[in-house]
Order: C-alpha cells, then structure tokens, then sequence
C-alpha cells in the first residue's frame, strides 16, 4: 500500500494535468498548493481516505464538509471550470478562483495546518513581525515577506508605545491597542503587562466606556461570539463554532447596564472584550483558554436604534419567558461545550436580571457576577485595610451607601458576612449596621413592600429621609461609600457633615467611569479638611492637601477578578462559594503595608498586579480546597509557587 504521501503526490499530479498545468513546473510537493486550484483538491475521485491527510483535527471526520463541498459544488458554474490562462501582462492566472469568481460562484478558503508564509504573518497567535529569527524566516517560508532587519520584542515594545503615545484622543489609543491585539497577541499583552498602570484606563475604564458607547463606528473585525435570540435552539452550535475547544473562562453581557452608561445593547460587547484582555494580563489566565460572549436581546436605546452603524438587533429589549429561555440555553450549551469547570462571569446584566440569574445558577454552575461579588470583594479589601488607620475593627463602624443596586447591595453584603464571621454573630445582626440609600431615599422597613427582594434585608426601623444629606444627618455614617452611578451626589454639604462628627470617615466614591464618580479625590480632602481616608472607582492623581500627599487607591475590579479566575483553574473549582471572595479580599488586604497606610492608599499600585493576582489566586484555590470543591488532586504544597507557574508570559517562543 503506497504511504499517504506518495499517495497525495500521485493524484495531485494527476489533478494539475486535470486543471492544464504540467507537474513538471512543480518543484516540491509544498509547491503543490500553490499550483493546484483548491476546487480540483477536493474534487472527485479522491475518496474518504485522502481528507485525513494534511487536513487539521477540527477536519479530520469530514465526510459531512465533503458532501456539503459537493452540494455547493453542484448548484452551478465552480471556479475550477473558468479559464485559468495566464494574463495579458504576462502575469500568473487565478489559480484559486478567488479574482475570477463572481458573488454567486463559491470557492473553499483553504488553510494548512503548519501556519508558514502569510498564514504565519496573519494569524495573531503566533505572529511576531520582525522579531522572527533568520532561522525561523527559512524555515517557514516568510523570506521577501518581511523586511530583512530583526528587531527584538522589547524594541518593539518601546514602538508601540510611541505611537499610541502619540495620539491625543484616549479613544484613539484604545483602537490602536485593539488592533494590535488582532494582530500580535503576545506584544499585545506584553505591552500591557509591562505598562499597566498607563494603559489599565484604555485598555478597561473609563475610556472602554466611551469605545462601547462608539463601538459599531469603529467596529473592525468581529472578537467573541455574539449570541441572539434568531440562535435560539442553536446556541450550543454557534459555541462549537468557536475554534478553541479548551475553554476555561467565560465573561458574558447582555449589554443592558454597561458601566454608568445604561442600555448599549450588542455594543456592551466591549466590556467581555476588555475583561477578558485583563483575566490574561493581570491574572495570567491563557487568552486561548478565554471566550468573550455578547447575549444580543434587543436594546431599548432608541439613540442606537436609530443609528446605522448600529451592529446589534433592531428591536425593542425582549424580557420574560423568551429571555430566560435563551439565557438557560445559553448556561446549558457552555457545561455541554466545555464541561462542569468552565467559569462563566456575568457582567452589566440590570439590577432585575442579575441577582436572580446569579441565585438561579450559584448552585449550578461555576459563576460569579463581578458587579455584584468582585465590586463587593475588592470594596472589603479597601475597607479591610484602612482599620490600622482608623483603628478598631469593621464591627465598630456604621455604614451608609448611596446607590441600592448590584453594587452597593453586594459590598453591604460581604461586609455583613465578614461582620459575622468576625465577630460571631449573625449576618441578620450584622446588617443592621448598614443602610442603604436610592433614588428614593433612605431604605426603611415603611417602605418595605414596594423594595426589590435584594433591598429588604436593609429595611431597618427609622423615620424617612428623603436625600443623602438628611440620611447622614440621622445616621451618622462612618463610612460613607457611593455607588450610586450619578456625579456629584457627594456635595460639600455631605463631606463636611460626615467630617463634623468623625475624625477619621472612610469615603468611598466608587461609580465610574470618571465623570460619574460621586466626587472627585480633591473635593474629598478639601471638603473634610484632610480628615478622610479616600477610594475611587475610577483612577485620580494624588491631591496635596496642607503640604501632605495623598495617593489615591482605586477600587477596582481589576485586583479581584483575574486572581478569582486564576484560583479557579489551578485548582479545578465546580463552584464558587462567598467564602471564597471573602478570601480573595483579604488575601488583597495584606498587600497594604505601612508606606501605603502613610499615604492614605488603601489599594496597591497596578504595577504590582500579576503578583497580588497570584496571592489572591492562591488563597482562592486554598478556600476550594478546604470547602471540598476542587477537583485536581493532590493539591498543591505551595499553591503560591503553583499559581505563579501556571500564568501565561507574553514572551515570545521559538518555532521550529
């Protein structure tokens, strides 16, 4: 029996003398595919056994693709049959039928399993543009494709930054860091490990926001799986689509509530975008192991509706049974696709959707929502590590928020089960030192019928106030923390009245993106006369306020998150417990050391990040561990060391 590459040799020669070329002009068989049309290759008579030779895993069972080849074949004229003659000028003929085909004549895009020459150049997994080696040139064909000079990854990296430096528009600097990201994955990621604290603000908040808002105008090629209700019955194909089978992490929208900024629809899929970019960078997570998915549903921006470049559905938002039935597809399809440890993160889902979407699958499947959890974990930490300032313990504290949705009923919560925990008492006990403020007013129990269920555990006995200021004014807070999504609702009047009665208030102003924030870090400390300790959500310069500096600690996300799905893959979690989030803010605490408590930073700084995620991460696989939902074993004896291995390095590797 002739091996399969004499045997491919044998019918690829009879195939060019078939199309009217002679194989005496071939010189190698790799020449082969460049002289062959790639209709004659899939053509009859070659049987089932030539389409395991050369081809792929994915293709390697394709008597279905050959049949469907020869269905698309059979409805008309195939470019195989047009004249393949060479042109006026002398130049070479349209072997691949791709010039000569008109719209309605098919013809196969074909690929090679070994990336080499333009393939190699053009796929972003392992292109390296003139970092490649003489050696790696000649061996994968890329002579005359580049430039002869070879430069290194880390001038590269002093390039990219210029140009992106270069521009004056912050929206500008996040399209140029997106196309590289299309392009060269790791000099992609390399740029922003190694730049973190500059980029962070493109790459997430704020400017995401201002990209998601724009994002159908400058929508280039399509990044994730964009899932809408015409797939329903069908999304576990569209998953099967997708070319990575070795999923590990899921961020997925519904575009209904994307950062302050309301409904943005299909456009909110910036957002798994930029988190995704962020579970690599900063929690080493694999981008291959990654999927971002957008949930298309409709919007209910009549502005968007309205514009043409609008890339999502033109309908209203559907709601009810035909939403959770796409969402339950949707949760099902991911388990049946990628198995029972696949971590799937809901991000921006409305206020009604998200905590009910979160109780309905907690149980289920490994998930978490970062509006509510990760907002809430990272919120503790700060709190967490402000105490050796203000002294005592949270127990000793009176909370008041400003804003009752995701966010501030998920912080309340996590302090109440840090409360309880600490202090040996119940979370019902707990609770009845924080109070939450909305649009409203301040929660009480007179109210208490007419609150959403994630409200009422906060509905304590007090008269109504009707505004922050008359709340704080009853209340007394000692820590005063906003998420409430709306600029400027920390007036002069709230500060100084919060610094009247304490000596020492924690101000929290955690709404983003910048515009939104409740107050800025230099009306905190002008307004309290220097007494706060201060948090952003969103990044602010540091303030001099009497001769003393203050670096501002931004709360964000960013150090829970990627450190969250870190912990989960080293240490095969199936669920994720609040346990583990409370692990995770206190594996951050403990990063904060006296020259930050000097400063009044209640967070580190992002240039610190990869290493705090593989704390966090560590500690969070701990906690799977100790609670029995881990699932590969043995555990590691250093889960620190372990994590730190098992994250991805940007560095480019060697081809054969």
């Amino acid at each position: 029996m002739p091996s399969p590459r004499n045997f491919f040799w044998s019918h690829a020669t009879h195939l060019l003398r078939r199309c009217g070329r002679q194989p005496d002009g071939v010189s190698s068989q790799r020449s082969l595919y460049s002289a062959a049309p790639i209709a004659d290759l899939i053509a009859p008579p070659l049987g089932a056994n030539f389409w395991g030779i050369g081809c792929s895993r994915r293709h390697r069972n394709l008597p279905a693709m050959e049949n469907q080849v020869k269905g698309m074949m059979s409805g008309g004229l195939d470019v195989s049959d047009l004249k393949n003659a060479n042109t006026v000028g002398g130049g070479v003929g349209d072997t691949f039928g791709e010039d000569a085909a008109t719209e309605e004549q098919p013809f196969t895009p074909w690929a090679r399993i070994v990336a080499s020459g333009l393939e190699l150049l053009r796929d972003p997994r392992y292109n390296k543009g003139l970092a490649f080696t003489e050696v790696e040139r000649d061996r994968h064909y890329l002579r005359g494709l580049l430039p002869p000079t070879v430069i290194s990854q880390e001038l590269q990296v002093e390039r990219i930054l210029e140009n992106v430096r270069s521009y004056q528009n912050p929206l500008e600097k996040y399209i140029a860091l997106m196309d590289l990201q299309e392009r060269n994955e790791r000099l992609f990621y390399k740029v922003l490990i190694d730049h973190v604290e500059e980029l962070l603000p493109i790459v997430y908040t704020p400017v995401v926001g201002e990209a998601c808002q724009k994002y159908g105008n400058i929508f280039r090629r399509p990044h994730g799986l964009y899932i809408s209700l015409k797939d329903r019955g069908h999304v576990l194909e569209l998953l099967k689509n997708w070319p990575e089978k070795n999923v590990e992490v899921i961020v997925v929208t519904d575009g209904e509530r994307i950062l302050g900024l309301g409904d943005l629809g299909l456009n909110g899929m910036g957002i798994p975008i930029g988190k995704l970019a962020l579970y690599t960078a900063l929690g080493g997570v694999r981008p291959s192991s990654t999927l971002p998915i957008a949930i298309d549903v409709g919007t209910n921006n009549e502005a968007l509706l309205k514009n043409p470049f609008y890339i999502g559905l033109r309908q209203r938002r559907t709601t009810g049974q035909e939403y959770d039935e796409l969402l339950h597809e949707f949760m099902i399809a991911c388990k049946q696709a990628y198995g029972e440890k696949v971590l799937i993160q809901f991000e921006d889902f409305a206020n009604h959707n998200a905590f009910r979407l979160l109780q309905k699958y907690a149980t289920t499947h490994l998930v978490f929502n970062d509006d509510i959890q990760g907002t809430a974990a990272v919120a503790l930490a700060g709190l967490v590590a402000a105490l050796p300032i203000t002294g005592g313990t949270l127990a000793d504290h009176k909370f008041l928020f400003l804003g009752a949705g995701e966010a501030g009923t998920g912080i309340a919560e996590i302090i109440a089960l840090e409360v309880s925990k600490q202090g040996k008492i119940t979370v019902e006990e707990a609770r009845k030192a924080i109070h939450l403020v909305d649009s409203k007013g301040l929660v009480t129990k007179s109210r208490y019928e007419s609150l959403q269920e994630h409200k009422r555990p906060y509905a304590h006995e007090h008269p109504p106030a009707h505004d922050l200021l008359s709340a704080v004014k009853v209340l007394k807070p000692t820590v005063l923390i906003g998420t409430s999504g709306k600029g400027g609702t920390f007036t002069k009047e709230v500060l100084e009245e919060v610094s009247s009665y304490q000596d020492k208030p924690i101000i929290m102003a955690l709404s983003n993106p910048t515009s939104q924030s409740e107050c800025t870090a230099e009306e905190a400390y002008k307004y309290t006369k220097g007494k706060c300790i201060f948090a952003s959500g969103s990044p602010f310069s540091p303030v001099t306020y009497e001769g003393k500096t203050y670096v501002i600690g931004q709360s964000n996300n960013c150090y829970i998150f990627p450190g969250m799905g870190l912990g989960c893959t080293i240490s095969g979690a199936i669920r994720v417990h609040d346990d583990m989030f409370l692990a995770a803010a206190e594996a951050l605490a403990k990063q904060i050391n006296e020259e930050h408590l000097a400063k009044n930073q209640l967070y580190p700084a992002f240039n610190e990040i990869r290493e705090i995620s593989a704390h966090i991460g560590a500690a969070v696989a701990a906690k799977a561990y100790e609670l029995g939902l881990a699932t590969k074993l043995p555990q590691p004896k250093d889960l620190f060391a372990y994590a730190k291995s098992c994250m991805y390095s940007p560095n480019y590797r060697q081809y054969r």
